[in-house]
């Protein structure tokens, strides 16, 4: 590992027991940010509801951490969106946000589309499939953009068990991103969770990244930030365990071949042979093979565009 990751993984990485909730608040008001917590949910009715009623119990009723809480539904055939009304959240639909652009599945497009339908300083992201939430997820990674001045971005750490195993989560992170990182951005190989969902991070920055619209939009955010903002300006948080729904084997090679593509552009900004994925399925003749495209497209900063500009005008 490299000397200056060290010296940033001894000065940059804490717990959330470091900073209480009544030293948040007091720097919240001596600061003047506001915080928005954004939760991007696709049929997540079984989760999105008690999440939200935690963030807003014990972070809004309780202390006066968090200013509002919205969840953008990127298409849900279920009561995703109901759930989360009821639950004290605002609920946007990806759709209505930028009509002008026509949107397009994935991750990343709906992040970037949440800026234009959030206000806060600060920006929270936390995925909805979280099961048995606890808010620290959210008070430990904007503890440090609170009381850091220095700090622009700040991803959560974790213990991701897989089966009742501790440890064995992340399976993309381990057999994709980790490499990538050390071998090409060794500056980031001190994060441990380098591609988890629950991050949060000043507008000021968000607003000048481009997003990948799909899965590689945290490695992506991970090493723009680094080359715009530099290693110190970056932190982790630990803040326990993280339990959620697994994906299956092939779900995951799609979501490792778009991190790829992801990690190429920024390597060369270059162009894929073939920007596809061809995986295997046994089926009543044998293996049968099934091809989908690989994520290729990415937005632009946010700043950019004419209704974000009007928006910070006004």
């Amino acid at each position: 590992m490299l000397k200056e990751t060290e010296r940033w993984l001894s000065n940059r990485s804490w717990s959330v027991t470091d900073r209480p909730l009544h030293r948040l608040t007091s720097a919240k008001r001596a600061t003047g940010s506001s915080v928005s917590v954004v939760l991007p949910a696709l049929n997540e009715e079984e989760t999105v509801g008690e999440i939200v009623a935690i963030i807003r119990h014990d972070l809004m009723q309780q202390v006066p951490l968090v200013d509002e809480i919205v969840v953008v539904d990127s298409g849900s055939t279920d009561r995703t969106s109901q759930v989360a009304a009821a639950a004290g959240a605002r609920v946007v639909h990806r759709d209505e946000i930028l009509p002008r652009i026509p949107a397009v599945p994935g991750k990343g497009e709906v992040l970037w589309r949440s800026l234009l339908v959030t206000s806060g300083d600060i920006v929270c992201f936390i995925d909805a499939d979280l099961k048995e939430f606890s808010s620290d997820f959210v008070s430990g990674i904007v503890g440090p953009l609170l009381t850091e001045p220095g700090v622009d971005l700040v991803k959560a750490m974790y213990d991701r068990p897989l089966g009742g195993t501790a440890g064995q989560g992340g399976r993309v992170t381990e057999l994709m991103a980790r490499p990538l990182l050390n071998m090409h951005w060794p500056q980031l190989a001190g994060f441990v969770q380098p591609l988890g969902g629950e991050y949060a991070a000043r507008r000021s920055l968000l607003e000048q990244l481009p997003f990948p619209v799909g899965y590689g939009v945290e490695l992506g955010m991970l090493v723009d930030a680094l080359h715009l903002v530099g290693l110190d300006a970056l932190a982790q948080v630990d803040v326990g365990v993280r339990k959620h729904r697994h994906q299956d084997g092939q779900a995951l090679g799609r979501m490792s071949a778009a991190i790829y593509r992801t990690a190429q552009l920024r390597l060369a900004r270059g162009h894929l042979i073939r920007p596809a994925l061809t995986q295997f399925e046994r089926g009543g003749d044998g293996f049968e093979p099934r091809t989908y495209s690989v994520d290729t497209e990415e937005r632009p900063p946010m700043v950019e565009i004419s209704e974000y500009q009007r928006r910070r005008a006004a």
